[in-house]
Formats: C-alpha cells, structure tokens, sequence
C-alpha cells in the first residue's frame, strides 16, 4: 500500500505542526496507549523521556521517508522484527494505532480535520503492516 502524493503532503504538513510539539505528542500517546492497553505497560522500561524522544524520532523518519516505503521499508521491517523480539505483539498495534490517533488529534486540534485522519490511518496501515509482515510474516 502506498500513498498518494496529496497524503504524502497532508501527513508531513500535519507532522510539521506536530514535531515541535513531541514531547507533548509523545507523552499523550504512552498516556492513552497504556489506558487502552495496560498489558504493554511491562514492555516498557526506563526514562519515559527518552522513549517520547525515541518515538518522535522514527516516527520523524518514518514521515520523511514516508513517498518512498519501497527505501523505506529494510529500516521499518527491522523495527518491527526488534519489536517482536521485546514482546509486541500483533493485537498491540491496534492499540497503538488509537492511542496515536488520539493522541495527534489532542495536539493539532483545529488542525486535525477528516483528510489528516483519514491520511494518519493510510499512513500507519502501511507501516505497521510492513513491520507485521516482517515479525510473523503476515501484515
């Protein structure tokens, strides 16, 4: 699945209203991903800061080089395997996927209108099904 040139723009023009607001994103999304989800709490371990700033940075990288998933896709299939190695499992990334949805949507606000949502759920569906597929061969 690959997106259209007008989601490309949409998802990074929605990202940059998000980026420089991060920690606020990241702190958001671990919040609801852990009231949604309490078993992934045991997943995580140490400075919560640090994995805000962790997430923000692939998920930067992932937006970039959103246009081009085909060059994209050797770094997106290692994170899934090395997730799967700390114990994701696939029902997780359902979990993941409402936790930042909500979580993107509390910090664009006004911004965060139909088409940016409907791009974000492209744009996850895409990546999360790379890093399945890689995990347990299946997206």
């Amino acid at each position: 699945m690959s997106l259209t040139p007008q989601q490309v723009e949409v998802l990074q023009s929605s990202f940059r209203i998000l980026e420089p607001l991060g920690a606020t994103a990241a702190d958001l999304f671990y919040r609801r991903l852990f009231e949604l989800d309490p078993s992934v709490v045991p997943l995580f371990k140490g400075d919560m800061k640090e994995q805000g700033r962790k997430f923000m940075q692939v998920l930067a990288v992932a937006v970039g080089g959103i246009s081009g998933l085909t060059t994209l896709a050797p770094v997106i299939k290692q994170l899934g395997i090395r997730h799967a190695i700390y114990g994701v499992q696939p029902e997780h990334y359902d979990s993941v996927r409402e936790a930042l949805l909500w979580a993107i949507a509390r910090v664009l606000q006004d911004a965060y209108t139909e088409e940016v949502r409907t791009t974000w759920v492209s744009a996850y569906a895409a990546l999360a099904g790379v890093m399945k597929e890689a995990a347990w061969g299946k997206p």
